[in-house]
This record gives structure tokens, C-alpha cells and sequence, in this order.
């Protein structure tokens, strides 16, 4: 039985006994064709974990209230709603610096009351689950401000760009659409004045930022969630590529059930191993996922990805 259909019976069980029409487990299990042992759990989550007031009145054979000022909490939670709500608390507390923390601090403070009328206290909140992220990139909260309020009010922005691989400082203009925080590290998704493109900007790299009055449209057929659909990790775009990547049947235990992209194909071999397809944009973020599982992982295709690998794997053996 859906959570939906729960908050429909307790609802209708308190406006019964609002209105002084002392509803019992028998009504409650006829109008809504449950039975009576779930009719009377549900009376019973209403009066101990909803702290509905409720009396029995044992003449009338049915319940009423005992404080008619008394309101039925306008949010019933299942229990993976309230797992959801209590991830986002901790993410959301996680997520940046102190800019961030102060701007849904109200969130945050919401989302515990919630959780507080659900008869969850602090310390279980705080001792049920964390988040722990490493090699992340905490934005700087200037530069976040500024990107941020950019990208709601639609104003195009100016900064000076690094780029580790050329190591060079390249003076930008950008439409910023979209904020993306992934793994842990905030990226600034924008079209770029002198690329003539989308392009993904480390917020990390990124200084002397300068909102600019000048205002901007978002590129017609755009859609952020089908760009972030498209292609493996941070590296986005059109031209996409298909690698085949085979693990060994020990390694397979450890990948099977792993999600590495929306439109991957899964092939289980008889000898055990697994074959994962899916699309790429970029060489970049693969190749180090790849040389993670060291010998346990093999580039089947496509001939360019694996060459790459080789060379990789030649430099490492020449360092030990």
C-alpha cells in the first residue's frame, strides 16, 4: 500500500473524529477495504507516533478528541522518504563553504523538523549515516557567489580560466547556465564566447570573476538534463564514442550492478567475466577509471582507447 494511500486513511480517520463521529477499527477497515489488524496499526501510528490526541469513547464505541485544536502534521513520510530527506540534509551540509551552509542553512533547519516530528532525535540523525568525500574541490566562496547569482539572473559572466594542460590563464566570457556539484567538485556549465561551444569550467580554476550587465538566452534546443546525460562523467558532448570494456570474472563480482552510465550494455561471458558498453565524450576520465583496476580490465574497444592505455601502461612500467 502506497505511503499516499496511508496519509488518505489517516486523514480521513481525523476528520471523522474531528467532527465528533467517533470512527472505530470497523469503519476504518470497511471503508477503505483493509483489515482490521491494519486498521488498528493505523490508529495506533496516529496516537503514538503522529501524537494524534485521540479518546476512546466507550459509549459511542469510537474516537474523538481530546484537544479539537490539535492538527494532523501536513506531511506524512514513508520510510525511504524519510531516508531521502535525511541524504539531503547531510548533502546539503556537505556540499560547500560557509556561503553555502548560510543560504540553506533554512533548508537544512526544515528538513531536521521534519525529520524531528517523524520522533527522530539529533544525536540519530547525526549517528544514522555521512557522507565522506575525498579529492574534492571546495569552490571558493567568492567565486561561487558570484557564478551563482549569474546563472539565475541570466547575466553573462567574465573570468580569467586555467587550464592545467597548456598552462596557460585564458581570459573568458561565458553563458553560465548550470551549477554542477560532482564528486564533490563544483563545475560551471556554459556556453563559451571564444570556443563557440558548451563547455564544463572547474570553479576551482577559476578567478577574477566579474558579472557583467549584459543578459542572455539560453541556446534554443538546449535541455541541462540531456547534456548531463551525455556521455561518461564530467566530459560531455555530441560526438560520442562506444568502448567495450571486459573485467575479469573476479573483478566482475565487485562491477556487477554497477551503474557507469544511463545507456550502458551489460554482457555476462561464460567464463564469468563482464563486458560493460556505454558512450564516452572524452578519453580523459575513462582512461583513469580504467588504469584503477589495473590488470583486472581490458579495453576491447575501440582501438584508439586501447592504444592509449598501452602507451599508459608502457610509461608506468618504466618507473618501476
Amino acid at each position: 500500500m502506497s505511503a499516499k494511500t496511508i496519509y488518505e486513511r489517516f486523514l480521513w480517520f481525523d476528520h471523522k473524529a474531528r467532527t465528533k463521529r467517533y470512527p472505530n477499527t470497523t469503519a476504518l477497515s470497511k471503508e477503505f477495504e483493509i483489515s482490521p489488524k491494519t486498521a488498528q496499526r493505523d490508529i495506533e501510528f496516529m496516537r503514538d507516533r503522529l501524537r494524534c490526541p485521540l479518546l476512546y469513547d466507550q459509549s459511542r464505541k469510537g474516537y474523538c478528541y481530546r484537544d479539537e485544536t490539535f492538527s494532523l502534521p501536513m506531511i506524512y513520510l514513508s520510510s525511504e522518504e524519510l531516508s531521502s530527506l535525511l541524504i539531503a540534509k547531510k548533502m546539503l551540509q556537505g556540499i560547500g563553504g560557509d556561503f553555502i551552509k548560510q543560504e540553506l542553512s533554512s533548508a537544512i533547519d526544515k528538513i531536521t523538523g521534519i525529520l524531528k516530528k517523524h520522533s527522530l532525535a539529533e544525536d540519530e540523525l547525526e549517528n544514522t549515516l555521512s557522507f565522506q568525500m575525498v579529492e574534492y574541490s571546495p569552490a571558493p566562496e567568492e567565486i561561487f557567489k558570484v557564478v551563482l547569482n549569474s546563472c539565475i539572473k541570466t547575466k553573462c559572466l567574465s573570468f580569467t580560466y586555467y587550464s592545467p594542460s597548456s598552462d596557460e590563464r585564458i581570459e573568458r566570457t561565458v553563458d553560465p547556465y548550470h551549477l554542477l556539484n560532482y564528486m564533490g567538485t563544483w563545475y560551471l556549465i556554459a556556453y563559451c564566447h571564444l570556443r563557440n561551444e558548451i563547455r564544463s569550467f572547474n570553479m576551482v580554476r577559476i578567478s577574477s570573476v566579474k558579472a557583467m550587465d549584459r543578459m542572455f538566452a539560453v541556446q534554443k534546443g538546449f535541455d541541462i538534463k540531456e547534456y548531463l546525460k551525455s556521455g561518461f562523467g564530467i566530459y560531455k558532448g555530441s560526438s560520442l564514442k562506444q568502448v567495450t570494456l571486459r573485467f575479469s570474472p573476479q573483478k566482475s563480482k565487485w562491477i556487477k550492478g554497477q551503474i557507469w552510465d544511463k545507456d550502458q550494455k551489460e554482457k555476462v561471458l561464460k567464463d564469468g567475466s563482464i563486458e560493460l558498453t556505454f558512450p564516452v565524450a572524452s578519453y580523459a576520465e575513462i582512461m583513469m577509471e580504467i588504469l584503477k583496476h589495473g590488470s583486472d580490465v581490458e579495453v576491447i574497444k575501440p582501438k584508439s582507447l586501447r592504444e592509449l592505455i598501452k602507451s599508459e601502461a608502457r610509461k608506468i612500467t618504466k618507473i618501476y
